[in-house]
């Protein structure tokens, strides 16, 4: 995001506020920072908010806009400031955390708000703008703070990029993975088990091909599968540092009087089993794989389908080696990367290298080598890449890969990550050609993420279609009458046999209303069977997109089958 936009987001998020505050005088500011996606505002209002609020708040934003009021920022002393929002507990507290002696405030008419500054001139230039939507938040992202509203928006610079903006959203929302989920049977969400998605026999198809393909280029790379368990004991998590960092989305259980908990993360598992026996440099790099299930507690108000679900399954590699092997190990995983990318058509991939951050652990060398080892592989793999300068994790450098999908719609799915800690907070040793012991490095590499999320990608990407190798039912074969049915059973033999998903419709419904109903359920190919196809012992063949393919033999249907 361009500074432009940066700043035109967060003035837009003072705009939101300010006519909140018109709107609904008794609501208690909070915090409100722009974002990749737009911004938001986080509230304590003294009656929810509701979705029916939005065009009214909207409306107001526009109004004030139109005012052309001039926003200035100036620097306050505390003191003052502390008068100033002696009735918001929560402006107190930030103030009392802003180091030095004053604050930042920032004015247009009569609405003041704490502020570090970067806000176009006057409110008229915010135009181009839209509320989103309404969820729920907490004080700090803390769940045991205090609940909060949050009313999300974007803005943009022009007109032109806000209508690109919307035609996208409309796009997006008429081939929402949740409908389409509902419409081809894949899996469903119900209140028995909020955030944790049901998958139907075609969905869970869909599930184990990406497994399956995966594990393919996995043996390829001579990979290791492993499997370790959902829950372990809280003493792990604390060892590893998840504890710390991530126990507010932790779920828990006891037993026999001790503190376990379900993996959030499928890291700590991998590092029992390489530290089960000693290893030799000789050994190295090990490459572990598992599809691991974890789960994170998520805000109900961020749940969003398979986008963001409490449980889901990673294609979680944790790669095991010297310092000197970094490089060639990242350089497989991008090809890795790149293949599987472009077997689902992603054409368009964005890496991005992110290096040492202020706060970090290891030394300014191991960084040095690391980070250049991530560079020399790109290079080495004919990559473009940008550097994110400072947001690398702080135990080490880190390639995030972003892929575009049809829509035009960024999403960030693999990466591969170095890791200096878990290996030194675990002792991980092995021994070297000279007899001495050293510390490995832990390279932490995933390519859908999610499977679930990816799935959702997928079928968002596809608008439902999804191609043939990758369907859950790739073939359908329509009777038009009862006398064909024998051959029809004959050739859904051949086809199952040859390991094709393959459905036959042999009801007494009209050619047409068969049809008609593949095409809802989305099968990429249709056999029409009658009598003429019996007679000559062909195949009618009727794509999704409609074409149509007459007097196929079944060796023929088999080999197009084979390159689809």
């Amino acid at each position: 995001m361009n500074n432009q936009l940066q700043i035109m987001r967060h003035s837009a998020a003072h705009l939101l506020a300010h006519a909140v505050m018109e709107l609904f005088p008794k609501t208690i500011l909070t915090i409100g920072p722009p974002t990749k996606a737009g911004f938001f505002y986080d509230f304590l209002p003294k009656e929810n908010f509701k979705l029916l609020d939005l065009p009214k708040i909207e409306a107001k934003m526009h109004e004030i806009a139109a005012r052309n009021l001039p926003i200035t920022h100036e620097q306050m002393p505390k003191e003052q400031a502390r008068k100033l929002f002696k009735d918001n507990p929560f402006k107190l507290e930030l103030i009392e955390q802003i180091p030095g002696d004053t604050v930042g405030i920032a004015t247009q008419g009569d609405f003041i708000d704490l502020c570090k500054g970067g806000h176009v001139d006057h409110t008229g230039k915010i135009k181009h703008f839209k509320l989103t939507g309404i969820s729920g938040s907490y004080w700090r992202a803390d769940r045991n703070g205090q609940a909060l509203q949050r009313i999300a928006g974007t803005a943009f610079l022009n007109a032109k990029d806000l209508r690109t903006y919307e035609k996208r959203v409309e796009e997006a929302r008429k081939y929402d993975h949740r409908k389409l989920g509902k419409q081809l049977d894949l899996f469903s969400f119900h209140d028995e088990g909020v955030g944790f998605p049901f998958f139907h026999p075609k969905g869970k198809s869909v599930i184990q091909l990406l497994k399956d393909y995966m594990r393919h280029l996995l043996n390829k790379y001579d990979y290791l599968e492993i499997q370790t368990p959902t829950m372990l004991s809280v003493d792990l998590w604390k060892q590893s540092g998840h504890y710390n960092f991530y126990k507010d989305n932790m779920y828990f259980s006891e037993i026999d009087e001790k503190q376990y908990a379900i993996k959030p993360m499928n890291c700590p598992g991998a590092i029992m089993i390489y530290k089960e026996r000693p290893h030799s440099f000789r050994e190295l790099p090990i490459r572990t794989s598992e599809f691991g299930n974890v789960h994170r507690y998520e805000l109900s108000g961020a749940l969003h389908g398979l986008f963001r679900a409490r449980a889901f399954t990673q294609d979680d590699s944790h790669i095991f080696c010297t310092p000197e092997q970094i490089e060639d190990e990242v350089y497989h995983s991008l090809l890795l990367a790149q293949e599987v990318f472009s077997k689902f058509g992603f054409n368009t991939v964005r890496y991005a290298l992110s290096t040492k951050p202020e706060k970090s652990m290891g030394s300014e060398q191991l960084w040095d080598k690391a980070t250049q080892a991530l560079a020399n592989a790109l290079k080495k793999a004919n990559i473009n890449y940008t550097v994110d300068e400072g947001e690398g994790a702080f135990y080490g450098p880190k390639i995030d890969m972003h892929i575009k999908d049809s829509m035009d719609r960024d999403w960030q799915c693999g990466t591969i990550q170095l890791d200096f800690f878990l290996p030194q907070n675990f002792n991980l040793e092995y021994v070297t050609s000279g007899d001495k012991r050293e510390q490995p490095v832990m390279i932490h590499r995933a390519i859908y993420g999610s499977l679930e999320r990816f799935f959702a990608i997928l079928l968002e990407h596809f608008k439902g279609k999804l191609p043939f190798f990758i369907a859950p039912v790739q073939i359908k074969i329509l009777t038009i009458t009862d006398e064909q049915v024998p051959y029809a059973k004959s050739i859904f033999e051949k086809l199952k046999k040859n390991g094709y998903r393959v459905q036959l419709d042999a009801s007494s419904d009209q050619i047409s209303t068969k049809i008609k109903k593949g095409q809802i359920e989305q099968v990429p190919w249709m056999l029409i069977i009658g009598q003429k196809e019996v007679d000559n012992k062909t195949i009618a063949l009727r794509y999704l997109s409609g074409k149509q393919e007459f007097g196929l033999s079944l060796e023929k249907l088999l080999e197009k089958a084979n390159e689809a």
